[in-house]
């Protein structure tokens, strides 16, 4: 106990942060070119995969861009101005940093459902769903905006008064645990592991298109989230990876945008004002009831 309260200062935080952040990437690499081997061993290698592995690196590049020079600020000043009204003042150390992994693996959980249930989230969410493979490189597959949701849900871990970097910190392991869930290689893990942790079994349903597996799966670190509040699905039938609506793009600027230009398009065409404010904030599968009533007329036989 002695140990997991010695207290831990910011330039701790920021120096364990930056060692995470450089050496999850090396193993992840490392791990990818292990993987792309499986694939090339098992006859499963093409053009289309190294393809959209390079989509995938490119769409973090240009979100790591938007990030640094948009949000960055945006995000540390939030935070700091948000902990001047701290409802408490918790004194970081190693048990509170867990305490509050727990808690920004629940507001994770959060954010995700929101991304997928709302539709001007789903519009930037969607590019990291937007890949028919599955392998470590999706998990850099990011959208333009995708840092602007994790500010919102995490600024309550600072209301209560947990220091803006154990917030960081903590938000950073929640984040990166999921890069080592997007792989095929793994197939489920024991029965207890399953059924607390996020495995890349759980994942894979997460990504799929399958119907009984769509909005499934949110969590990051721990799975019983998804069992509390009803959106678990267990991998059974095999996955089909990406969208209902598939892109059928390698390009990364198509990738990277495809998403927002949907949405803009599905607006621009939805009649009505509050129509198009439903497109924004409903979830991304809903349409007018004008709209469906034409489309059931269109399939129902003659």
């Amino acid at each position: 106990m002695d140990v997991l309260g010695t207290p831990l200062t910011e330039m701790q935080l920021f120096a364990w942060e930056q060692l995470v952040n450089d050496w999850i990437f090396v193993v992840a690499l490392a791990l990818l070119a292990a993987e792309l081997l499986r694939y090339a061993l098992l006859g499963k290698m093409s053009w289309n995969l190294l393809g959209d592995t390079a989509t995938n690196f490119a769409t973090f590049a240009m979100y790591l861009a938007i990030s640094y020079f948009v949000f960055a600020a945006f995000y540390l000043g939030a935070f700091f101005t948000v902990h001047q009204f701290a409802l408490f003042e918790i004194e970081s150390s190693l048990l509170t940093l867990l305490l509050c992994i727990v808690l920004a693996d629940l507001a994770y959980y959060w954010e995700h459902r929101f991304c997928h249930r709302v539709g001007f989230a789903w519009a930037t969410h969607s590019v990291h769903h937007s890949s028919t493979h599955f392998n470590l490189s999706v998990a850099n597959r990011f959208g333009p905006l995708d840092d602007l949701w994790a500010i919102l849900f995490h600024l309550p871990l600072v209301l209560i008064g947990f220091d803006p970097f154990l917030v960081f910190f903590a938000a950073l392991l929640v984040l990166q645990y999921q890069t080592f869930l997007h792989t095929e290689a793994v197939g489920k893990l024991p029965r207890p592991i399953e059924w607390i942790f996020n495995t890349p079994s759980h994942h894979r349903v997460h990504h799929g298109a399958n119907p009984q597996y769509r909005d499934k799966n949110y969590g990051s670190l721990f799975i019983v989230w998804d069992r509390l509040f009803g959106s678990f699905a267990e991998e059974q039938e095999k996955v089909s990876y990406g969208l209902v609506r598939p892109i059928d793009s390698l390009n990364p600027l198509v990738v990277f945008g495809h998403g927002l230009y949907r949405l803009a398009k599905s607006v621009a065409t939805t009649a009505g004002l509050t129509d198009k404010l439903r497109r924004l904030v409903l979830p991304p599968d809903w349409e007018p009831t004008e709209q469906r009533t034409w489309e059931r007329k269109q399939t129902s036989p003659s």
